[in-house]
């Protein structure tokens, strides 16, 4: 089966962490949604994205493809539908083609229709992925885990149900608290929670993560592969290579990859007088209302803050910006900004290439030609 995941019409709402990368590429729960289709399905999966985009998240063609938007998360009976489809198919959901089965290279000719019957989680805003991270984690876990055994937890560990705690190959933790009362905790491979840490679940801890000493992290987090997080999160994504290694809270908060938060960085996600909070929306240029009470920040990729950083509630942080001057960012941070402020002059494109090399060079990931065209594109037209 080959799959080819598309960018419906929640790339522009997802922005900025689809500026970088396709929908299929994000991460919410313990997989990414390229990694959790392929798995469902038995599948190669590729990517139909921007045409700038591309070069890194290319196209699969084989004799039969099925097209899927990957902003709506797989129920069983979204599974067994895609898998029911007849060639030259399509699934829709209100209004919207969520599937399609064809040879042909695109999904635009396909007229025979079936009306998906059901409700499904659809991921439009960056804030849908925190509001149904816990779900997807607890979804992930029981498809992940089932039929398999975990390895052993440490007896160092004060361990609550720990038939709801997995831990695969290489995962270490000791002297911790892992409470899986309110959902699962799992435990990727060669990832690490390091002493004095307390856990509640659902948690996703991916391979090659850590979790550093002393930290309290509440439920509905994810810590992408190969990122490291300590002091206090709460409801928070880190897509995947992102650091938030010291003290200060995050919460309610998407943060993409490559991304690094300086010590005592702290965000706050709730108003003061409680009010609906307005997130900036690319798509409308405005702030638009979020229907939420409580959200933090969003922070695309490549993107760091400096010490002592204090984001607003309902930030939204643009690609390759560096945050460093004193009191409180805008809510609104531009791409490339150096600095933080609306009047911010803007970081040169060579500094951001070097930063982002160096970054990756520490975690033996390569720059590539596409990562710069991808920045180069983004730096000139948006």
């Amino acid at each position: 089966m080959n799959i080819i995941l598309f960018d419906g019409d929640q790339r522009e709402n997802l922005l900025p962490l689809t500026f970088t990368k396709p929908v299929g590429a994000l991460r919410m729960g313990i997989l990414s949604f390229a990694e959790r289709w392929g798995k469902l399905l038995d599948a190669t999966v590729s990517y139909q994205t921007e045409s700038y985009l591309q070069g890194k998240f290319e196209t699969i063609l084989a004799d039969e493809n099925i097209f899927i938007n990957p902003a709506f998360f797989p129920s069983e009976e979204f599974i067994t539908s895609i898998k029911h489809l007849s060639l030259d198919q399509k699934l829709t959901y209100k209004g919207q083609i969520i599937a399609a089965k064809t040879a042909a290279s695109s999904f635009e000719s396909v007229t025979n229709s079936v009306e998906f019957p059901s409700e499904l989680i659809e991921i439009k805003y960056p804030w849908d992925i925190f509001t149904h991270n816990f779900h997807a984690i607890a979804f992930d876990f029981d498809f992940i885990t089932a039929g398999r055994e975990s390895q052993p937890i440490s007896e160092t560990n004060r361990v609550l149900h720990p038939e709801r705690i997995f831990l695969e190959e290489g995962a270490q933790v000791e002297f911790s608290i892992l409470n899986a009362t309110e959902g699962p905790i799992y435990i990727g491979k060669d990832a690490e929670i390091m002493e004095g840490s307390m856990v509640r679940g659902g948690l996703a801890l991916c391979e090659h993560a850590k979790i550093n000493m002393g930290a309290k992290i509440y439920s509905g987090c994810t810590v992408g592969p190969y990122c490291k997080v300590g002091g206090e999160l709460n409801n928070a994504i880190l897509m995947a290579y992102s650091n938030k290694g010291h003290d200060g809270f995050l919460g309610n908060a998407v943060i993409g990859e490559w991304c690094n938060l300086g010590a005592d960085t702290n965000n706050s996600n709730l108003k003061n007088n409680y009010s609906e909070v307005k997130v900036w929306n690319y798509a409308a240029e405005r702030f638009i209302k979020t229907g939420l009470q409580f959200c933090g920040l969003v922070m695309g990729d490549y993107s760091k803050s400096a010490i002592n950083t204090q984001f607003n509630t309902g930030t939204v942080v643009g690609v390759s910006a560096n945050i460093f001057q004193g009191g409180f960012p805008p809510n609104l941070i531009k791409h490339f900004s150096w600095g933080g402020p609306n009047d911010a002059p803007k970081f040169a494109l060579e500094r951001a290439y070097e930063a982002a090399e160096k970054m990756m060079e520490r975690r033996k990931v390569p720059f590539t030609l596409e990562d710069q065209k991808i920045l180069e594109y983004i730096y000139i037209n948006k």
